[in-house]
C-alpha cells in the first residue's frame, strides 16, 4: 500500500510551491495569481526513512526500494466552490481519492503575495476551506439519506441503522462540523467509510510561513493564528524554504535549516504526521536482490504484512522468519542475527512491530 495525501486550500496560499518542493520538482505551475494549477498535479515521493539506508550499507544489495507517498495537488478552492464558484465541484472529487487531506493556511503577513481574499486571516481562510467541503458533504448525505428513507420507514432494519448514522452527519455538517468529529460507535463506523465523504478524511494542517518566522514560530501559536484546538493535527512548514532546498544538497539543506533553527523539513514532518494521523508503519525486506520497505497499518498480522507485497503470499502464508531492526543493525547482518539467536519464527497471529525485517515463507 502507498499513501495518498491529497494538498487543498484557497488559492495563493503556497500550495503549488510546497507541492513542488515535496515532489522535489516543478510540476506544478507556481505563479502569483489564482487557479494556476488547473488540472490536479500528482506527484510521487520516497518516504525519508535513514533505517533504509542503513539496511542497504549493510547488504550492499542490487536495488533499494524505498516506501512511497502520492501526493495529489488539488486547484484552489473558493467560497462557494461547492455550488461550482472558481473551479468547482470537479475538484471536490479528486478529493475523495486520497487518504488524508493536507490543508494549507497562510499564517505569513505580507502584500507582495496576493490574497484572494485581500486580507490575511488564517481562520478565516481554514473555515472558509472546511464550509465548502461540509457543504459537498451534506449535499451526498442529503440524496443518501432520500434514497433510503422510505425503505427505512417500512421496517428495513439494516437501512434504519443507517439512516439513524447519516442524520447524526447530517447534524453536525449543517452545524458547520466535520464528520470527522461525530461520535460514533464500533458497528456505526462502516456507514460513515461507505459514505467517503472529504470531511471524515483526516486532516493535517500544514501552517504555511516565511522564511523570517521559521524556527521562531511555536506550533501553539501558529494553530491559535488558525483556530485550531491542540488536538488538532498540525505541522509549520515554509513552502518558499522547501523549494529553495530543492537545489541544495542533503548536506546544505540541513545546514540551511540548522541555521534557520529547525530540525526536519516540511517534508519529513508532513509524513511523518500523516503516518502517526493513518496509524501507519513500516518493515522491511533485505536480501543481496533488494531491500525494500514496506508500508502497513499498525496492529498488522503477519498475513497481512505479506498480503502488501503480494495476495498469494497472504493466502498461502506458513510463517514469518523476523528479526528486529535493531538486532539486524547490531549484530551487522541476518546471518549473524540469526546466529545470536535473534531471528524468531512467528506465525500467523503476529503483530508486526514498526521496522521488523522479515522474510515469508508461504504456499500457493
Amino acid at each position: 500500500m502507498s499513501l495518498k495525501i491529497g494538498i487543498v486550500g484557497l488559492p495563493n496560499v503556497g500550495k503549488s510551491t510546497l507541492f513542488n518542493a515535496l515532489t522535489r520538482s516543478h510540476g506544478a505551475q507556481a505563479a502569483n495569481y489564482p487557479f494556476c494549477t488547473i488540472e490536479p498535479n500528482v506527484g510521487v515521493v520516497e518516504v525519508p526513512d535513514e533505517r533504509l539506508q542503513k539496511l542497504a550499507s549493510l547488504i550492499t544489495p542490487e536495488k533499494v526500494v524505498p516506501a512511497i507517498v502520492e501526493f495529489v495537488d488539488i486547484a484552489g478552492l473558493v467560497k462557494g466552490a461547492s455550488k461550482g464558484e472558481g473551479l468547482g465541484n470537479a475538484f471536490l472529487s479528486h478529493i475523495r481519492e486520497v487518504d488524508a487531506i493536507c490543508h494549507v493556511v497562510r499564517v505569513f503577513e505580507g502584500s507582495e503575495v496576493i490574497h484572494v481574499e485581500a486580507t490575511i486571516d488564517p481562520k478565516r481562510d481554514r473555515e472558509t476551506i472546511e464550509a465548502e467541503l461540509c457543504i459537498a458533504d451534506l449535499d451526498r448525505v442529503t440524496k443518501k439519506i432520500d434514497k433510503i428513507q422510505g425503505g427505512a420507514n417500512t421496517g428495513n432494519k439494516e437501512l434504519k441503522k443507517e439512516l439513524a448514522v447519516l442524520e447524526k452527519i447530517k447534524a453536525a455538517l449543517n452545524a458547520g462540523k466535520l464528520a470527522s468529529t461525530v461520535e460514533l460507535g464500533k458497528e456505526e463506523i462502516p456507514y460513515l467509510k461507505a459514505m467517503q465523504l472529504l470531511t471524515a478524511k483526516r486532516m493535517i494542517y500544514g501552517l504555511n510561513t516565511d522564511e523570517q518566522s521559521l524556527g521562531k514560530l511555536s506550533l501553539h501559536d501558529a494553530k491559535v493564528k488558525a483556530g485550531l484546538t491542540d488536538k488538532d493535527t498540525a505541522i509549520i512548514v515554509s513552502a518558499k524554504i522547501e523549494e529553495e532546498l530543492i537545489e541544495l544538497t542533503p548536506e546544505e539543506g540541513r545546514t540551511l535549516l540548522k541555521d534557520l533553527g529547525v530540525e526536519s523539513s516540511g517534508l519529513n514532518l508532513l509524513i511523518r504526521a500523516a503516518y502517526d494521523a493513518l496509524g501507519l508503519q513500516t518493515y522491511f525486506t533485505a536480501g543481496v536482490k533488494e531491500v525494500r520497505a514496506w508500508t502497513v497499518k499498525k496492529g498488522a498480522t503477519a498475513p497481512e504484512a505479506a498480503g502488501v507485497i503480494h495476495t498469494d503470499f497472504e493466502k498461502g502464508f506458513i510463517r514469518a522468519e523476523t528479526i528486529s531492526y535493531a538486532d539486524f543493525v547490531a549484530n551487522g547482518g541476518e546471518l549473524q542475527a540469526k546466529e545470536a539467536g535473534k531471528m524468531r519464527i512467528e506465525g500467523k497471529e503476529y503483530i508486526v512491530q514498526d521496522g521488523d525485517v522479515m522474510h515469508f515463507r508461504f504456499n500457493v
